[in-house]
């Protein structure tokens, strides 16, 4: 809406404290949210990422009027080359294919397309001159063909993820080298051979590195310095403060670290059943597959009923009872159908405002149930006030956005038989037709016993799953 009602609130990880949002620029926020490395299908712990960076979206473009959001796609890295050869196809077969199967499994969360969704492989030349600037202010070194960061060269190196010394050594491991100057030092570019892809540069055919490549890509969709910059709990170290020490010693101010991005939120992990997701346990839930069995509206309220911050615990009690919840909500909304909803309510933008401090999500959802608790005791002159407050909450939560017939008919089970239903309610028809109410109210009867209610109108019989 663009009218700022209330002040928003964000953890930034930089401080480890919560505050109050002030954008650099109130007429134009600007987010970046690091994506998905695009070799394999999508999981919860993907989607929750997702999900929680497109609520923030929602709820700054709620209060501000006009918001950039900018997630990228890593198309380039070592596990797509590994995924690539595997298979014995082309790497952009892999990554275009996956890219386009992210795109869809998020969409069907009701996850917005970011405004842009740049990829690593066209942002190589702004990846060469950032390490090129580095080089030249002595932030960085060249080595057996691999270019460097070094570490002890940026004072602030540890602030944002408020490690040590020694558990930035330890961290850094993944890129354990001979030649570095210092044991936490990380690659910026490193050298392919003919069966890798590669670009040509100062110092040799080879690559990005993983962390150079969102240092570039944000600097030039969003330019320095941009507001929030998000992702997983896991990117805060190395990834982002690798980005801070990068974009800091290169085109922002060294000694001041918001010179990149002001504010960093990060989203907790995802555990199935009390464990952690694992390829050895077997237990990794698949976007693609959990989308078969539940509507995404479910599986989005799901992820949302943990706060950002926190781990979620994905079981079958979380998406009941998201399902559940929706169930009532579309239920409610039906029997508002006929309802005109109240505009510009300051008592429906009070509804939202668990959002407003820091993404409470979870805040939001109990004021949802009661809502539905609510719902019977509220007279026909409270009834738009109340549809503008639920139409209100799923615009910012994401919910809410299909008709309330389909969203029935798309949530059946698969012990509902849709043919079997409707043949039912066409013998009932009959039946009244023919005065044969005996016969009416046994179908009635049956449908109910199926877990299918039916309420007469003056256009037919409408039918939904009992709640």
């Amino acid at each position: 809406m663009g009218q700022i009602v209330q002040s928003l609130k964000i953890f930034n990880t930089l401080s480890g404290n919560k505050e109050d949002f002030h954008p650099i620029d109130p007429s134009h926020v600007k987010i970046y949210a690091c994506g998905p490395t695009v070799y394999n299908y999508a999981h919860i712990g993907n989607a929750r990422m997702a999900v929680v960076f497109d609520t923030l979206v929602r709820v700054v473009r709620y209060l501000y009027p006009k918001v950039t959001y900018v997630s990228n796609i890593t198309d380039i890295d070592d596990k797509i080359i590994e995924a690539a050869s595997d298979l014995n196809v082309p790497i952009k077969e892999i990554t275009e294919k996956y890219t386009n199967i992210y795109n869809e499994d998020m969409s069907k969360l009701l996850v917005m397309i970011p405004d842009i969704q740049p990829k690593a492989t066209e942002y190589i030349p702004e990846m060469i001159n950032l390490i090129t600037d580095l080089i030249l202010k002595e932030h960085a070194y060249e080595k057996e063909g691999h270019v460097l960061f070094h570490v002890p060269s940026y004072s602030n190196y540890g602030m944002l993820s408020n490690r040590n010394r020694e558990e930035q050594i330890a961290g850094s491991r993944v890129d354990v080298a001979p030649f570095k100057k210092d044991p936490a030092d990380f690659v910026l570019w490193k050298p392919s051979n003919d069966n890798q892809p590669g670009w040509d540069s100062p110092w040799g055919y080879g690559r990005p590195g993983w962390h150079t490549e969102c240092s570039a890509m944000s600097e030039k969709t969003l330019g320095l310095p941009f507001d929030i910059h998000g992702g997983g709990r896991d990117l805060t170290f190395p990834h982002h403060e690798n980005e801070i020490a990068q974009s800091c010693c290169s085109s922002a101010d060294i000694d001041n670290p918001k010179s990149y991005a002001s504010y960093w939120m990060h989203n907790g992990f995802v555990t199935v059943n009390g464990e952690k997701m694992s390829k050895s346990i077997g237990n990794i839930i698949l976007v693609r597959d959990l989308s078969e069995d539940y509507h995404g509206e479910v599986i989005r309220l799901a992820l949302l009923s943990s706060h950002y911050r926190q781990g979620l615990d994905w079981n079958e009690k979380v998406i009941h009872q998201s399902k559940k919840l929706l169930d009532k909500l579309y239920k409610i909304l039906d029997d508002l159908k006929s309802v005109n909803a109240e505009d510009n309510n300051q008592e429906a933008n009070e509804i939202i405002a668990p959002l407003f401090d820091d993404l409470n999500s979870p805040g939001l959802i109990a004021n949802l149930n009661k809502l539905t608790k609510d719902f019977s005791l509220i007279n026909n002159q409270d009834k738009p006030l109340f549809k503008s407050k639920l139409i209100l909450i799923g615009k910012v939560l994401g919910i809410l956005e299909h008709d309330t017939s389909n969203w029935f008919i798309s949530e059946l089970s698969e012990s509902l038989d849709v043919k079997k239903i409707e043949d039912l309610i066409s013998s009932r028809l009959k039946a009244k037709s023919e005065k044969d109410y005996k016969v009416a109210d046994a179908i009635r009867q049956e449908l109910l016993d199926m877990g299918v209610e039916i309420k007469d109108t003056d256009t037919g019989t409408d039918w939904n799953p009992k709640a």
